[in-house]
């Protein structure tokens, strides 16, 4: 799919994953085929968010080249197993890796923040001046402007003992300062306004309360 620029700087496609399988309902195996994807460009960097090569493979080149032409490169991994076609990324530009670290967060691009999730093995991604959340599995597309958490076998792998309980407290506790419009998930449809309000509902919650 075609990326689609969401904001200055900001592009988002998504790809079919060539490991998908049909799973069965609510279980660790059950995740849509297509994944989605992220570009933030600054004036310096150009920064890969768990990116997975699209089938039109030589059109998507052209396209991420003129986007990373005089910058640096930089991917981000939110989860372990979102490898997908970081490699291939890094071949080609070079680029630095990240995600795996807790002083990622000083080397990225100004206003870029990671949000690591305790005992989940995941960083959410915080694009500050696109008001923008980039997650991994932790929460997921649910239609119509919609977000929910992951399904609990999703937690099944995490190192860490998590229940959706523990989650959805640690989400509502970190995300609560942030003045939130988009969320971009890996799977599902992303909700690109009214990012707070989705989330609340998602965390069973009537607002996020900001402690500003």
């Amino acid at each position: 799919m075609k990326p689609v620029q969401l904001d200055r700087g900001l592009w988002r496609w998504s790809a079919p994953h060539p490991d998908w399988r049909p799973g069965t309902a609510g279980s660790s195996a059950d995740w849509p085929r297509y994944v989605g994807c992220t570009l933030f460009a600054t004036s310096t960097i150009a920064l890969f968010v768990d990116p997975m090569l699209p089938s039109a493979t030589s059109a998507f080149w052209r396209w991420s080249d003129e986007r990373c032409a005089g910058r640096s490169v930089a991917v981000f991994t939110t989860i372990g197993y979102h490898a997908r076609s970081r490699d291939a990324f890094i071949a080609r530009y070079g680029g630095a890796r990240y995600g795996e670290g807790a002083a990622d967060e000083l080397t990225l691009p100004g206003g870029v923040h990671c949000l690591p999730l305790d005992g989940v093995g995941e960083t959410l991604v915080w694009l500050a001046e696109a008001r923008t959340l980039i997650t991994g599995d932790s929460i997921i597309g649910a239609g119509r402007g919609r977000l929910r958490l992951c399904p609990e076998s999703w937690l099944e792998d995490a190192p860490g003992t998590v229940t959706l309980a523990d989650l959805r407290e640690q989400l509502g506790d970190l995300l609560a300062p942030l003045p939130i419009e988009r969320v971009l998930v890996s799977h599902g449809e992303p909700v690109l306004s009214g990012g707070r309000e989705a989330l609340a509902m998602a965390l069973g919650v009537v607002a996020l309360s900001r402690h500003d």
